[in-house]
């Protein structure tokens, strides 16, 4: 397939995690426990993708092909850094 409009939904319950789906089709191939998980999809954008074309943290033809193979795309939050975690987790104290 050369090109395909999709539909991004972005999720009601986890912060930049993205669905991806052929716009024709919508959510009806996602199976019912990711549905649960990622939770009302809140529609993000509608776009015409192409190979070739630059996504900001996707691959495109990726997309593509596990729209087609699976019916969406999930694209998961960015992983954040061990010690930003390490610093948001440990205790300030403050100082005057």
């Amino acid at each position: 397939m050369s090109q395909m409009i999709i539909q991004i939904f972005r999720s009601s319950k986890k912060d930049e995690m993205y669905l991806y789906v052929e716009k024709s089709k919508g959510t009806k191939d996602v199976p019912e426990a990711l549905m649960e998980r990622f939770g009302t999809p809140i529609s993000a954008m509608t776009m015409l993708i192409k190979p070739e074309q630059k996504l900001a943290r996707a691959n495109a033809q990726d997309v593509m092909d596990s729209i087609t193979e699976k019916g969406f795309y999930l694209q998961m939050p960015p992983a954040k850094d061990d010690y930003l975690l390490d610093l948001y987790k440990a205790p300030t104290e403050a100082r005057y």
